[in-house]
């Protein structure tokens, strides 16, 4: 005999449940951020039970298909859920909550009492007005999770490396601590029984013990070419636009001019080696290895340097951009190695955060097409720039109506 448990994070919750032997057919709605391994994993199947099962010739799904699943276990369908209270996840976003619930940030940010978006995971937020409570559908609010009573082996997966312990640091993620121990992502997690790719600064991690530098390499100092000239900005001016017109480096034009930020200002005169260029070919800035803010602080720069270029479907250079063939570019000329291919693949190769920073991804979901279809790159101050179909690259607000009810979450590379 097992036992189906139906776990919610409201505080009211009206279920309707229905069980079935050994093996039952039931449908199951895609979920924002589901696979057909989570799906079949969740359901005691296999991908390609499913994959037969709904006649699919590839592993791609979409938000809100519907899916026909051949269960081993018992299944229980939520009808609905009333709601007053949510628990912050990982990956969360205050934007992504409001949507969820058919509110508006500002409601949010009212009946919480915050002044701002910052939310943290493990937070509890009114997601309705004092008295009154919420009625969402079940998939996306209740985990159903089947336990058996029979006991099973657990198999321990051991190994001979050794260990040590790392201590976090601002500006480190997942993928930087792994590559600097000789590691994968995914060894870092299992190692670390994470569940997430959500990590803080000061947890101490398992890494192995293998070569490796405990702190990214620092960044190289560069000596100030000679045979400089005079700039002087202009408006509309980026310090990445310049560095492209000369031929240099961003760390180099900084380095020149012993800017410690991006920040310039209208007048103001620059050191620049040797001669523009008439038709300046964009060349790749350096940047600080492994570090998140000086990277996504290039992406950004790089990115508000290509205003004005046109909408080209499918395209992915000066002539014109798609929105992922903007991403493509922006990525590729900040050092970033990564493939050529739709938001939903760069979807796919990136991982939530909570709190965007300059240069991190946006992505919208259900625009032009079911499921994520639509990307850009965070700019602060809840703005974003992208390939508009109708104006080019352009800068736009997360805050206007259309966006706000496209939104799907703030990502990074890893």
């Amino acid at each position: 005999m097992k036992k189906t448990i139906i776990r919610s994070l409201s505080t009211t919750a009206l279920f309707s449940t229905v069980f079935a032997g050994s093996a039952m057919a039931a449908s199951y709605k895609v979920q924002k951020g589901d696979t057909l391994t989570k799906i079949a994993s969740n359901n005691h199947t296999s991908v390609e039970n499913i994959k037969k099962l709904n006649r699919l010739t590839s592993d791609r799904i979409y938000v809100n298909q519907t899916l026909q699943i051949n269960s081993k276990a018992p299944i229980a369908s939520v009808q609905a859920v009333q709601q007053t209270t949510y628990k912050v996840v990982s990956g969360d976003a205050l934007i992504k909550i409001a949507n969820r619930f058919n509110l508006t940030v500002g409601e949010l940010q009212q009946w919480n009492n915050l002044t701002g978006t910052l939310i943290y995971p493990g937070q509890t937020l009114k997601v309705s007005a004092p008295g009154k409570t919420v009625t969402v559908s079940a998939p996306t609010m209740a985990k159903v999770t089947a336990i058996s009573t029979t006991p099973t082996t657990t198999t321990t997966a051991t190994t001979s490396a050794a260990t040590t312990a790392y201590t976090v640091k601002s500006g480190d993620y997942l993928g930087r601590i792994a590559a600097a121990y000789g590691m994968t992502v995914q060894q870092l997690k299992t190692l670390n029984n994470l569940k997430s790719d959500l990590i803080y600064v000061g947890q101490t991690l398992k890494v192995y013990a293998k070569q490796g530098s405990t702190t990214p390499a620092p960044t190289p100092t560069l000596a100030p070419t000679t045979g400089t000239t005079v700039y002087t900005v202009k408006s509309g001016d980026t310090l990445s636009k310049i560095a492209l017109t000369y031929d240099i480096t961003i760390s180099q034009l900084k380095t020149l001019n012993s800017l410690k930020s991006d920040l310039i200002f209208v007048g103001q005169k620059l050191k620049v080696t040797g001669t523009a260029s008439l038709a300046p070919t964009p060349t790749t800035p350096t940047s600080s290895p492994g570090s998140v803010s000086n990277v996504g602080e290039q992406i950004a720069s790089i990115a508000k340097s290509l205003q004005g270029i046109k909408y080209v479907w499918g395209g992915s250079s000066l002539s014109g951009f798609d929105c992922s063939g903007f991403i493509y570019y922006v990525a590729s000329k900040a050092g970033l190695s990564v493939p050529r291919t739709s938001a939903a693949g760069y979807y796919d190769r990136s991982y939530y955060v909570n709190t965007p920073k300059a240069g991190d991804l946006v992505f919208f979901e259900n625009t032009y097409k079911q499921g994520i279809s639509h990307m850009g790159i965070y700019l602060n101050e809840n703005q974003f720039i992208h390939a508009d179909e109708a104006h080019g690259i352009m800068i736009s607000n997360l805050h206007s109506p259309y966006y706000t009810a496209h939104f799907a979450a703030f990502k990074r590379f890893y």
